[in-house]
């Protein structure tokens, strides 16, 4: 099931660095961001192999989820917030702010063979 992980991140008076390093629970083959999204709604598919790593690094989004279980959505609102999305996880995102930037940290490289875009039945 997706599920949130909290990105170490060191705080002072110059600013904030958040850590990926260590954090994300997979090697990291392909690196994309998402920006300058109007009312659409991105996604629309999970995995056969691949696992991501989501981070919405400015601004806000959210992330629908169907495991084929339970459906669940994930507000991703900060930097340090990290939704790891599991292969069996069905995913759409919405609702992004005008100035949301939403980085995402695959296990593999793109295979257009590797998407599933059927969502579980109900």
């Amino acid at each position: 099931m997706a599920h949130i992980i909290h990105l170490k991140t060191f705080s002072e008076k110059r600013g904030n660095l958040s850590v990926i390093e260590n954090e994300i629970p997979f090697d990291i083959k392909r690196i994309f961001y998402i920006y300058g999204v109007d009312d659409s709604v991105r996604g629309g598919h999970r995995h056969k192999t691949t696992v991501q790593a989501a981070i919405c690094i400015n601004g806000s989004c959210v992330v629908s989820n169907n495991d084929g279980k339970k459906k669940e959505d994930f507000l991703l609102d900060h930097p340090s917030k990290c939704l790891i999305l599991e292969t069996k996880d069905w995913h759409t995102m919405h609702s992004f702010t005008s100035e949301a930037v939403l980085l995402v940290l695959a296990s593999t490289k793109f295979d257009p063979s590797d998407y599933i875009y059927g969502e579980y039945p109900s």
